[in-house]
């Protein structure tokens, strides 16, 4: 029994009482599961009424379960037709979308449902193949569909259920736009079931407008962390990457790590400390969005079947995927919003199981720490020394560049000197001469005249030298123009002229001349 149980929130429930199809009910008992989450016990019966689903829930509650079940159940009865899916399903990331097509194809086991994942890096012949014979279900990310859309391979008249999945998520990379030009595109008589972590403006917005009065299932606050997991901090007073590396992998050493993904906000820093990771032993794997969708698939097939026990990623494996037994979770940078702090290191402690996140802080990351403290409503616990006030004040204004020159000290092109003072940047000398001086100024300006006529004697040699054409002076010019080859008049070309290369003739190609015979001959 769950603790919302014990509080009263919710009556023990079974899979069987959600109302649910039979053959549903199969393969949720061949997939070992007998208690549904408060998610699932709360979405599932609103679903198969056929009304609007707006779900609130966190990271790890078991989401994809509440809206993929009661539409297998629902998708039961009826027929596709050719590129004219059934239902329709917007996942944010390609990960996420192979993830959900996967649980259809685990619940849909005993059932004759096609399906169609359309996500980017793959094939698009294939994709159009699988449109063309029709599906039930389609799984996709907002831009693929509309590059199918567009193409005009697929049409979106006939959806039924519409499913938003992670819509915070679609808001933090950009979709929004296109979500509410793929829903205007849908016929306006249909069962939207919409998911998301946190409720900003933005979505509310979206929800207002696509959604007719809809269930609201709020089963958890909003980006709130799970209880069993285990969150430290460390605090690096040396910024360097470097040294952060080095307390990273000290950190991993200390404690019992079965598998760990750590977490960087840029995709560069994910290759570097993947490389690092690498050469000090790891059993180590990247993953980032510049990799192609094959790599990026096999990289996660290894870490799930075990073959990579660490895993180097940005935040495209951050929110969404569902690997199970991932004990411990490291934030090499300390994410720039408190909710993908939340996301990132929900990926640990799911299921019930205890979960470790740890996060190295630089002076610089003391204000991030205290966005993510007001999100989770948490005292960071710190390992080692914590930082003082000092460093929480002057968070932001010690941060070094390149060769230890503050950026805005990089800006104004000084440098600070040994003493203190600030000295200007080191400039080439120029080759021209500096101006005179002011009191030398009015003998300048009284005689142009002759300055300009008396040249420097390093200038002769330089006036014997031949100048090109267009800096002669203008006789010289007209003296050398006749001595240009120029085409002859045309009547006094040869009759072969037009024929052969620079009025050169072969031999073959001339005429033979004639020879006028006299009158007396």
């Amino acid at each position: 029994m769950n603790a919302d149980e014990d509080e009263g929130l919710l009556p023990t429930k079974t899979f069987a009482e959600l109302g649910l199809s039979s053959k549903v009910l199969a393969a949720i008992e061949a997939a070992g599961y007998t208690v549904p989450t408060p998610i699932q016990a709360e979405a599932i019966p609103v679903a198969l009424t056929g009304q609007d689903v707006l779900g609130i829930a966190q990271t790890g509650t078991g989401k994809t379960a509440s809206f993929v079940l009661p539409m297998i159940t629902r998708l039961e009865a009826g027929r596709a037709r050719a590129r004219m899916p059934r239902s329709l399903i917007l996942a944010p990331t390609r990960e996420l979308a192979a993830q959900v097509a996967q649980s259809f194809e685990k619940y849909g086991v005993q059932h004759k449902l096609t399906l169609a994942l359309l996500i980017g890096g793959v094939s698009m012949d294939d994709q159009v193949k699988r449109l063309d014979r029709g599906v039930d279900v389609l799984i996709a990310t907002p831009g693929r569909l509309l590059d199918h859309y567009q193409r005009g391979r697929i049409m979106l008249m006939g959806v039924e259920i519409l499913v938003i999945d992670e819509a915070d998520r679609m808001l933090d990379m950009g979709f929004i736009p296109d979500i509410e030009k793929i829903c205007k595109l849908l016929p306006p008589k249909r069962q939207t079931l919409f998911f998301s972590a946190t409720m900003p403006p933005e979505i509310q917005r979206l929800v207002d407008n696509f959604l007719v009065n809809p269930a609201q299932i709020e089963v958890a606050k909003p980006a709130t962390t799970v209880k069993s997991i285990t969150q430290r901090f460390q605090f690096c007073r040396d910024g360097e990457d470097w040294a952060k590396r080095e307390a990273l992998r000290k950190l991993m050493r200390d404690e019992d790590v079965r598998n760990a993904i750590i977490f960087c906000n840029r995709k560069r820093d994910v290759a570097i400390l993947h490389k690092s990771l690498l050469k000090h032993g790891f059993n180590a794997g990247a993953l980032h969005g510049d990799m192609d969708q094959k790599s990026r698939t096999e990289t996660l097939d290894a870490f799930r079947a075990g073959r990579i026990t660490v895993l180097a990623a940005s935040d495209v494996a951050a929110r969404g995927l569902d690997i199970p037994e991932v004990s411990h979770v490291f934030n090499f940078d300390v994410p720039w919003a408190g909710d993908d702090y939340v996301h990132r290191i929900g990926r640990t402690g799911r299921a019930g199981r205890e979960g470790y996140s740890g996060t190295l802080v630089t002076a610089d990351d003391l204000k991030l720490v205290k966005e993510i403290e007001r999100v989770t409503g948490e005292q960071p616990t710190w390992i080692g020394e914590p930082p003082t006030e000092q460093d929480y004040a002057e968070s932001g204004r010690r941060r070094r560049g390149r060769r230890g020159a503050k950026p805005e000290e990089r800006r104004a092109g000084t440098r600070q000197g040994a003493a203190g003072e600030r000295r200007p940047r080191r400039e080439r000398p120029r080759r021209e001469k500096a101006p005179a001086p002011a009191e030398a100024a009015p003998q300048l300006a009284a005689e142009p005249a002759a300055e300009q006529r008396e040249a420097p004697p390093r200038r002769e040699k330089e006036r014997a030298k031949p100048r090109p054409a267009e800096t002669r002076p203008a006789p010289e010019r007209e003296a050398r123009q006749p001595r240009e080859r120029r085409p002859e008049p045309r009547e006094r070309r040869p009759e072969t002229a037009g024929v052969g290369f620079a009025d050169k003739v072969p031999a073959f190609m001339r005429k033979p001349v004639r020879i006028a015979k006299a009158a007396n001959e």
